[in-house]
């Protein structure tokens, strides 16, 4: 069996890798970064040759800049929905057996402070929901014409790959070097925000749980358990024994685009779904890595 990622240079990317080898599946890597092929998501004719020549059983589309700044709008829209089109218009052409997983955005939906479901309404409040928009109804139009297309929504996730752009791997390295000595002071916005902390590995398991079934073809693929990044934060210094207190500055003009960010998972826990790591075990990967 044959499976092609596209994004495989992310932290998703990375563990969905481990996941497939275990089980015997060969793996078609491709990235823009790294030691990857270098298929252009963005080019229907690469995509297509690709797909035509591999006939692989799995498509992972998870290629994206992970950023909601205005900045990626073109990036993001050529990667995430133009990608997917490529994509799914070549699956449809030359290998129409091959299931595809098209990754989603617990960001495009409307957030009124309760934990998100699939059939919530969409919103485009930032560029990058815009494409991750498109992209789904994209999968439903493909998906009427016969092929196999899954859209799993994420919420945060984090793993030691992450880079300290995010909120999650900042906070834990600047832990790490005040154990280490460091006199600094760790400068974050609203510690109250509440979102999902989970493992990215756990999340790949959903990913693969997901796409190996055919009752269900959309759901957040996540934990629907909240915590605030002052719980995220105190864990992470506890681990070192120190209080977070006396090292972190709190700047007002960090603003999240919501106090609450958590879903309902209880569609992807219906087909088995149940992650392992929690909060203290995330923040013990990273701090410990």
């Amino acid at each position: 069996m044959k499976a092609i990622i596209f994004g495989a240079n992310g932290q998703d990317g990375h563990y969905l890798t481990q996941l497939l080898l275990k089980n015997n599946i060969e793996v078609i890597a491709v990235s823009r970064s790294g030691n990857f092929i270098k298929t252009n998501i963005t080019n229907y004719e690469e995509v297509s040759l690709l797909i035509k020549n591999s006939q692989p059983n799995f498509i992972f589309h998870l290629a994206a800049n992970s950023t909601t700044w205005h900045s990626a709008l073109f990036e993001n829209h050529q990667t995430i929905a133009t990608g997917t089109l490529n994509i799914l218009e070549a699956v449809k052409e030359f290998s129409p057996h091959s299931k595809v997983f098209i990754s989603g955005s617990g960001l495009q939906f409307l957030n009124t402070g309760n934990p998100i479901k699939e059939t919530d309404p969409f919103v485009a409040n930032d560029a990058y929901s815009i494409g991750r928009i498109q992209s789904v109804y994209a999968a439903r139009y493909f998906r009427t014409l016969g092929i196999k297309v899954y859209v799993g929504y994420f919420f945060n996730h984090d793993s030691p790959l992450r880079s300290e752009r995010h909120v999650t791997k900042k906070i834990s390295e600047a832990a790490k070097r005040i154990a280490a000595g460091s006199n600094e002071k760790l400068e974050i916005g609203d510690i109250s925000v509440i979102k999902e902390w989970s493992f990215a590995g756990d999340i790949v398991q959903g990913i693969w749980l997901f796409i190996n079934q055919d009752k269900i073809f959309e759901a957040n693929i996540s934990s629907g358990i909240g915590y605030s990044i002052k719980e995220w934060v105190e864990t992470c210094f506890g681990l070192i024994g120190k209080n977070f207190e006396d090292y972190i500055i709190h700047n007002q003009n960090f603003i999240s685009a919501h106090k609450i960010l958590i879903s309902d998972n209880t569609l992807i826990k219906s087909i088995g779904y149940l992650p392992k790591i929690n909060l203290k075990d995330l923040a013990k990967m990273l701090i410990n890595k």
